[in-house]
């Protein structure tokens, strides 16, 4: 029988006398809610499940050994995971913005000595595909530009049934442990209260939640980096992320890592640009796929992958089942086996986008999984969601999740099936003869890893470097990079109201780079440095930089499926911009036409052309470089526009390439950049310095001159 403690003072009407009691000898207290929490120790509710029991370990998924699979009887992780998988309802709790397009995947060479998959035994051979982008964090009328992981989601129709690549623009993860994938995306939400901020991490839930989860450095390096901005889908990276198994025919294994190269190279854009454009077009990077793909520039990207066996497990500096670190492509190059093209985007966006199924467990045969944590929480999970978000267990008959291979199963009924056994059998075995079989020569077969060690939970102490690879990151990306990873931790920083936090992510920071550190702590006016992080190992200073982390090291080159936005008024020169019309067209990019009104304007030649943007619709951040081609009566018009003067500073204070004619001197005058004229303000004195000028635009930027504008 419970027996009630003594109050010391009458009950009010926000007590109740079961407010504080005890049953058995357990401490319980009522919360906000009117629910009784049992108390722990430190006089903090315990945790519990839903059915109410104490929860030992909240960190860690059951497991077989400190680096062994998941078990499945974890009932602990199964409820969490399964009431986190629904709790969002039609749409998708991450990843909901999304914008997907249909392609094949064309296969290099055969892989036949590594891997037994279908795909990869034919050289030439085109499988259809289709692939979804998304942003992470925002919901799904959230805009384009959030700083936020990417994700690249990529299901590939074999002969042997769906294979799901489902991984995100960057390479590593928050959290070594799925059990933690709630209370991530739970603390970079919309705090639940308020229900803002939408589609942003700068606020004290997230950074509270980071600050106290060390795994999450290396990650938080790369979202602060511009990674988490990028230009276009087209020219950004994708990761399967965590580390899987080849198998070939003879049941042999090599672990594999999957990368996505954009074949027009990495870009990204500024943060401040980013800001302007969310507001100019909240849909920037879903049109932008529209427009290159209706105008036949089909998007394309290399499948690259890390091949390496047991040896080189064991001999790398860190654990290769831990998704919070990557393997440095100087340790271990990229092999490419394969392309991606998108050439069709979808029908309806409903049926096929907003449908379709990833699930990291749809692996033909010779594609397995390793023991990596978050990797086997993400296989059990994808189920649920899918049965959660499309109404029950028949969503493979929504077409865009069908396979396009044969197919037979005795799998039937439930809430809309659309196809069902026919005839008699609906079983096996079966004395008829009738139906599908198993196969044992063709059928998926697991490799056979041995397992071993207690059932616990734990992290492995191979997991415990959270330091090191999140300093590789940072000491790889050039100054600029450098300066633009210190520019959005402050401002991230600068909208956390609670100040024991800011010092926190700085005392994470201390373990880093001292440098950085100091940057950020200074911008937020702390009087004096925390001390460094506590760290469970310590900080490696002897890794060396890996070029293939910066974006600016791997740019391009080149302008091709860029956009050049030209600036032009009645009377502009006819000549010049024929010339450069040539000369973009011939990089392979894209010209883009503004002007003071969308009906168009006639040249100096008299020729009358169609315009993309007026002034005030069509600001500098939509495109890669401009050019101001306004006649010398025109450019008397918009120096009175304040759309044309932002149109100028804003391409110069980007670090964009900006051609001009000496028409256009008034209005850069106007605009404050007639005086700080450099290598990336290229004077147009006719149609022969087109080419020259678009030659250049492969730079993409001018980052010299951030420094001077001051906006990053």
């Amino acid at each position: 029988m419970a027996k009630k403690t003594s109050k010391t003072s009458a009950p009010t009407a926000n007590t109740s006398p079961l407010d504080n009691v005890t049953i058995h000898d357990q401490k319980l207290r009522r919360g906000e809610g009117g629910e009784l929490h049992q108390i722990a120790e430190d006089g903090a509710p315990v945790l519990t499940t839903a059915q109410g029991g104490p929860v030992t370990d909240d960190q860690n998924t059951l497991r077989v050994g400190a680096r062994g699979p998941a078990l499945i009887d974890d009932f602990h992780f199964r409820e969490k995971i399964f009431h986190f998988d629904h709790e969002r309802i039609p749409e998708r709790v991450v990843h909901a913005r999304g914008y997907g397009a249909h392609g094949y995947f064309e296969t290099y060479e055969s892989l036949a000595a590594y891997t037994r998959a279908d795909l990869f035994q034919r050289p030439g051979e085109k499988t259809p595909a289709f692939v979804r982008f998304s942003t992470v964090a925002g919901s799904k009328g959230s805009f384009d530009l959030a700083r936020d992981v990417r994700g690249f989601a990529v299901k590939i129709y074999t002969q042997e049934g769906n294979w799901d690549l489902v991984g995100n623009n960057i390479p590593v993860f928050f959290i070594q442990d799925a059990i933690k994938f709630p209370d991530m995306v739970h603390a970079v939400k919309p705090e639940p209260d308020r229900e803002f901020p939408q589609a942003q991490s700068a606020h004290d839930n997230f950074w509270d939640f980071i600050t106290l989860t060390p795994e999450s450095m290396h990650m938080i390096m790369w979202v602060m980096s511009d990674r988490a901005i990028p230009r276009s889908f087209r020219f950004m990276e994708g990761f399967g992320v965590h580390t899987f198994r080849f198998v070939n025919a003879k049941d042999e294994s090599t672990f594999v890592k999957f990368h996505w190269k954009p074949k027009l190279g990495l870009q990204s854009v500024a943060w401040n640009e980013a800001v302007k454009i969310n507001g100019a077009d909240p849909d920037f990077h879903r049109r932008d796929l529209w427009q290159s793909i209706q105008a036949g520039n089909y998007p394309e990207w290399e499948l690259c992958v890390q091949l390496f066996d047991q040896d080189f497990a064991d001999s790398f500096d860190f654990d290769i089942l831990d998704p919070t670190k990557i393997i440095p492509e100087e340790i271990l190059p990229v092999q490419p086996i394969g392309r991606l093209v998108l050439d069709r985007m979808p029908d309806n966006f409903f049926a096929e986008t907003e449908q379709v199924a990833f699930m990291t467990q749809n692996v033909p045969p010779g594609i397995d999984f390793s023991n990596d944590p978050l990797l086997q929480g993400r296989n059990f999970s994808y189920l649920d969601t899918q049965l959660k978000r499309l109404g029950g267990p028949n969503f493979t008959h929504i077409p865009i999740n069908a396979p396009k291979c044969p197919f037979a199963n005795f799998q039937q009924d439930g809430h809309m099936a659309m196809r069902n056994p026919v005839g008699r059998v609906n079983y096996q075995p079966n004395s008829f003869g009738e139906g599908p079989r198993e196969s044992p020569l063709k059928g998926y077969r697991h490799f056979p890893s041995e397992e071993h060690g207690q059932k616990v939970r734990l992290r492995p102490e191979s997991f415990a470097d959270h330091y090191s690879q999140a300093r590789q990151f940072y000491v790889s990306q050039t100054p600029p990079e450098q300066r633009h990873i210190a520019m959005a931790l402050i401002f991230e920083l600068s909208k956390v109201e609670t100040p024991v936090i800011r010092e926190r992510m700085v005392s994470h920071l201390l373990n880093i780079d001292e440098t950085l550190a100091s940057k950020v702590g200074n911008a937020l006016g702390f009087l004096s440095m925390p001390k460094p992080a506590d760290a469970a190992m310590p900080t490696r200073q002897d890794l060396d930089p890996s070029p293939a982390l910066s974006i600016v090291e791997r740019g391009p080159k080149r302008f091709e499926g860029r956009k050049l936005g030209i600036l032009v008024t009645d009377g502009a020169d006819g000549e010049i911009f024929k010339a450069l019309l040539a000369a973009v067209t011939e990089q392979k990019a894209v010209v883009e036409i503004i002007a003071p009104k969308v009906g168009g304007a006639t040249l100096s030649d008299g020729k009358h052309i169609e315009v993309h943007h007026m002034i005030d619709g069509g600001p500098s951040v939509l495109f890669d470089a401009v050019v101001l081609l306004p006649s010398a009566t025109g450019v008397a018009d918009l120096v009175k526009e304040a759309a044309a003067r932002d149109f100028v500073a804003d391409a110069f204070a980007h670090c964009k390439f900006i051609g001009y004619v000496d028409a256009a001197l008034p209005l850069m005058h106007k605009a404050g950049i007639a005086h700080a004229m450099d290598e990336g303000t290229i004077n147009l004195g006719g149609p022969r310095d087109a080419p020259a000028f678009v030659q250049e635009l492969g730079k993409l930027r001018i980052w010299a001159r951030e420094p001077s504008v001051k906006l990053n």
